[in-house]
């Protein structure tokens, strides 16, 4: 044991606590002088309130088993008549949420009508105004029908061209007395 070489240096750890053991210190626990006022009164006032609340859960679980155990052979006796009943209040349950719908829907978009007529101007602001639209609309008007006139005479043009042609297509097979050749 002479060869290994001695340390210089001791190395001393506080001693772990053991599993289950705890160290109640500034950071954790009850602060080395037990519970405080406070802590006290919650626990007083949250134990009974707890309890009451865990034993009305209880007897809330007890009467929903009762009544579903009481209820199941009703049930089963009188669903001839519960089915088609059940059914009928879900088809009128769903039209009267349709038709809530439906008319939420039609006074949003009436609402909303409403409020872009309100920011739109409908009539002009002066008479001046109103009537250069007119004028303008009035020129519109007048050059469109122009263009539908012109547009018509040129198809018109066409078909009395095509007309002549296939006239004179015929003519290169017939006499001028309407014989063929």
């Amino acid at each position: 044991m002479a060869d290994r070489p001695q340390p210089h240096h001791i190395q001393v750890r506080p001693a772990q606590p053991r599993y289950g053991e705890h160290e109640w210190g500034e950071h954790g626990g009850f602060g080395g002088g037990g519970p405080s006022a406070g802590q006290v009164l919650a626990v007083i006032a949250g134990l009974p309130l707890g309890g009451t609340l865990l034993a009305l859960a209880g007897l809330t679980l007890l009467g929903t088993v009762i009544s579903a155990l009481v209820a199941t052979p009703l049930f089963i006796i009188f669903s001839p008549v519960l089915v088609p009943a059940l059914f009928v209040i879900g088809l009128a349950v769903t039209g009267f949420l349709t038709s809530g719908a439906f008319g939420l829907t039609g006074l949003s978009a009436l609402s909303w009508i409403t409020n872009y007529i309100r920011r739109t101007p409908v009539v002009p602001e002066t008479l001046d105004e109103a009537k250069r639209r007119a004028a303008e609309m009035g020129e519109y008007v007048g050059q469109k029908t122009k263009e539908v006139g012109q547009d018509i005479q040129s198809i018109q043009t066409l078909r009395t061209l095509d007309a002549a042609a296939n006239m004179a297509l015929r003519g290169a097979h017939f006499k001028h007395d309407g014989t063929p050749m």
